[in-house]
């Protein structure tokens, strides 16, 4: 039996990725940090903590860059700082 190939090209399209507009300073020693993002509907939630910031992909919504694991709400949340030709973005995943 045969397997369907799979569509890369949809599924970096899908609706998984939400770009987000952050509230966010650089230090001087360069460090990034994210202090609050605005959702899709135009919630903003505030960002308690990061615990975690490594280079990763997100194999949920496509794409890769630097991968901050935050707090918020007491929940741990993924957001993506990616960069394409000197413009940086900051993408979430959709659940």
């Amino acid at each position: 039996m045969a397997v369907d190939p799979i569509d890369y090209r949809a599924y970096m399209d899908s609706d998984h990725k939400v770009y987000v507009d952050v509230n966010e300073t650089r230090t001087r020693d360069g460090k990034l940090i994210p202090h609050s993002f605005v959702w899709e509907d135009g919630r903003e939630y505030e960002v308690d903590g990061v615990t975690d910031v490594r280079n990763a992909a997100s194999l949920k919504a496509g794409g890769a860059g630097v991968r901050y694991t935050v707090k918020v709400r007491n929940r741990e949340a993924y957001m993506y700082l990616e960069e394409d030709q000197g413009v940086s973005k900051w993408f979430m995943e959709r659940k």
